[in-house]
C-alpha cells in the first residue's frame, strides 16, 4: 500500500514541476505594470504595459487550468502502459464528467441544494472548465477522475474485441467505459460535492485561526514526510488547492500581488493564510546551516571534498528550493538528524510567522525574489529585514545543534567516514562523473546522450537487471521502482558509482536519488526495457 501512495505521491509532483517558472512569470509582469515601481512607464495606454498584460496572460494559463494540469500529468506517472494515450483518454473522460455534472446541476440543481443560475467564483461552488459550467471540484476532482481513468485504461486497454468491433479497441474502449461510468459519479458528486465545500470552508476558518500552532505543524509534516515521499499530500493541497485560501496559496498569492505590493497595511493582516508557506524558509536558511556544520565536522583531510560535494547541493537547496540532494546524504546515515532538521524547520516557519512574515515562500532564492522581495519590498520593507534577521539566525542555530550532534554521537556525516570509504563520498560529486566519462571515453562514448545511456545502464544492473523491474516512474529527483526480488538489489555504492546521489529500499519498493537530470535518465531506462538490451 505504502508504494503505491508513494508512487501516486510522485506522479502528482509531474505537473507542479510547471509552476515554479509560471508563477516568475506572473511575478515580473505585475511588477513591470506597477506604476508605484515603473512610474509612468506603467500606464495603462502605453506600450509596456500592454506587452506586460500580454505576457501576463500567458503566464496564468498553468495556474487557470490546473485541474486539466493534473488530469493530463497523473497518467504520466500512474499509467503502466501507452501513458500517452491514458493521458488523452483522462482528458476526455474527465471533459465528459464536466459536461454531465453540469447538465445535472442546470436541470436539477436546487434538488441538490446548488443555484446554477449564480454566477461562478466566490460562494457559488461553481467554475468552468475548458468552457464547461460545472461544480467546482478542484484538485481533488480532477485526481479522483484521472486515478478512475488510469484504473481503466490499465485494466481494459489491452482487451482483444471481436474483430467486427475492432474499431472500439483501446482508446475508444477505456473512453466507452468512462463514459458510461461518469453518469453515476456525476450524480455522486453533485449530492457530495456541496456538502464538502461547506465542509472545506469551515476548514479553512479552523486553519487560519490556529496561526503559530497551525503552521508548526504544517510545516514538521511537510518536512518529515520527505523520505517517504508522502510530503506532496501535505503541501500540494495547500499550495494548489482550497484547503486555507480560494484556488491556493500560489495561485491567490500571484492574483493579489498588486494589491499586497500597493497597501501599507502588514502583510499578516493582507494574507494571514500566507503562514502556510513558509517551508521554504528551512530550504535557504536551514540547509546553509546544515551544510556548514557538515564542512567543519569534515576530517582535514576530507574538507575539499566535502566542500565539493556542498557547495553544488547547498546552492541547489538555496536557490532553486530542492532539498533531496542534500538532505539525503545524512538522512540514513543519521535519521535522527532528519528529525532535527523537521523540528527546526517547524520552529523557524513558526516564529517567522509570528513575527509577521507571510507571503509565498516554498521554494527557494528564485521564487522569493521575483514573488516576494522585488514586487512588495518598497511598502513591506521590514517585514522582509525581519524574515532575513531570523532566517540568519536559525543558519547559526542549525550549525550548533547539527555540529553538536554530529561530534557528541559520532555520526559519520560526509567527511567523518573511515578512510576505506573516501570514494562513496568522492563519488557524489565531481568524482562519480569522472567515473562515468572514464568508462563512456574507453567505450568512445562522448555526447551527452551516451553519458545519460550509461547511467541508466549502470542503474539498471544495479537494480538486478531489467527483469528485475516491474514498474518504473519518477519525481522532481528521484526514480521509484518496484522489484521483483529485492535482494538482487545492490548496495548504495554500487547507485553511486551510477552517479547517484543515494538509495531508498523499503521492500521491493526502491527509490534511487538521481537530481534534476532524472527524467531523461528515466526516459533511458524505459528506453533500455523496452529495447529487450542485455543489462
Amino acid at each position: 500500500m505504502m508504494q503505491k501512495i508513494q508512487r501516486f505521491g510522485g506522479a502528482m509532483f509531474t505537473p507542479v514541476l510547471l509552476f515554479a517558472f509560471s508563477g516568475i512569470m506572473v511575478g515580473f509582469s505585475i511588477l513591470f505594470k506597477n506604476p508605484e515601481i515603473m512610474g509612468s512607464l506603467a500606464r495603462e495606454s502605453g506600450l509596456w504595459y500592454q506587452i506586460w498584460n500580454i505576457i501576463e496572460q500567458g503566464a496564468w494559463t498553468v495556474f487557470n487550468q490546473l485541474p486539466l494540469l493534473f488530469v493530463i500529468g497523473l497518467p504520466i506517472g500512474l499509467a503502466k502502459k501507452q501513458q500517452a494515450r491514458a493521458c488523452m483518454e483522462s482528458l476526455v473522460i474527465y471533459l465528459t464528467f464536466n459536461y454531465f455534472l453540469g447538465a445535472i446541476l442546470s436541470t436539477w440543481g436546487p434538488t441538490f441544494g446548488v443555484d446554477f443560475a449564480t454566477k461562478i467564483g466566490g460562494a457559488s461552488g461553481l467554475t468552468t472548465i475548458a468552457g464547461i459550467k460545472t461544480l467546482d471540484t478542484g484538485m481533488i476532482g480532477a485526481i479522483l477522475i484521472s486515478g478512475i481513468v488510469v484504473w481503466i485504461h490499465d485494466k481494459y486497454f489491452d482487451v482483444e474485441l471481436p474483430e467486427f468491433l475492432g474499431t472500439f479497441r483501446g482508446s475508444a474502449f477505456v473512453a466507452m467505459i468512462g463514459f458510461f461510468a461518469m453518469i453515476p459519479l456525476a450524480v455522486v458528486m453533485a449530492f457530495v460535492w456541496p456538502k464538502v465545500q461547506g465542509v472545506i470552508a469551515a476548514l479553512q476558518g479552523i486553519l487560519v485561526g490556529s496561526g503559530v500552532i497551525g503552521v508548526w505543524v504544517y510545516t514538521f509534516l511537510e518536512r518529515i514526510l520527505i523520505p517517504t515521499g508522502l510530503h506532496h499530500f501535505i503541501y500540494t493541497p495547500f499550495i494548489f488547492d482550497s484547503v486555507v485560501v480560494e484556488g491556493g496559496i500560489n495561485s491567490y498569492w500571484a492574483l493579489h500581488l498588486s494589491q499586497f505590493s500597493s497597501s501599507t497595511e502588514p502583510l499578516k493582516t493582507l494574507f494571514p493564510e500566507g503562514g502556510f508557506a513558509l517551508h521554504g524558509m528551512s530550504k535557504v536558511f536551514g540547509s546553509s546551516g546544515i551544510a556548514a556544520a557538515f564542512y567543519v565536522t569534515a576530517k582535514p583531510n576530507k574538507k575539499k571534498i566535502v566542500l565539493g560535494l556542498l557547495i553544488p547541493a547547498t546552492l541547489t537547496a538555496v536557490v532553486a528550493g530542492i532539498t533531496e540532494p542534500l538532505e539525503f546524504t545524512f538522512l540514513f546515515i543519521a535519521p535522527v538528524l532528519f528529525l532535527v532538521h523537521a523540528l527546526l524547520a517547524a520552529t523557524l516557519s513558526s516564529i517567522a510567522f509570528s513575527f509577521g512574515v507571510v507571503g509565498n515562500f516554498g521554494g527557494g532564492l528564485i521564487d522569493w525574489i521575483a514573488l516576494n522581495w522585488i514586487p512588495l519590498f518598497s511598502n513591506h520593507t521590514m517585514t522582509y529585514i525581519t524574515q532575513i534577521i531570523i532566517g540568519f539566525i536559525f543558519t547559526g542555530i542549525y550549525f550548533v545543534v547539527f555540529r553538536y550532534l554530529i561530534l557528541k554521537f559520532k555520526f559519520k556525516t560526509p567527511g567523518r567516514e573511515d578512510e576505506d570509504e573516501e570514494t562513496k563520498l568522492y563519488s557524489k560529486s565531481d568524482y562519480k562523473l569522472k567515473k562515468i566519462e572514464k568508462s563512456l571515453t574507453e567505450d568512445k562514448l562522448v555526447d551527452t546522450g551516451k553519458i545519460l545511456l550509461s547511467k541508466a545502464e549502470m542503474i539498471v544492473k544495479a537494480l538486478g537487471g531489467k527483469e528485475n523491474i516491474s514498474q518504473l516512474n519518477n519525481c522532481a529527483t528521484r526514480l521509484r521502482i518496484s522489484v521483483v526480488d529485492e535482494n538482487l538489489v545492490q548496495d548504495i555504492s554500487v547507485f553511486k558509482k551510477a552517479g547517484a546521489h543515494g538509495l531508498v529500499k523499503k521492500g521491493k519498493a526502491v527509490q534511487v536519488i538521481i537530481g534534476l537530470s532524472v527524467v531523461k535518465v528515466a526516459e533511458e531506462v524505459e528506453l533500455l526495457m523496452g529495447n529487450n538490451l542485455s543489462i
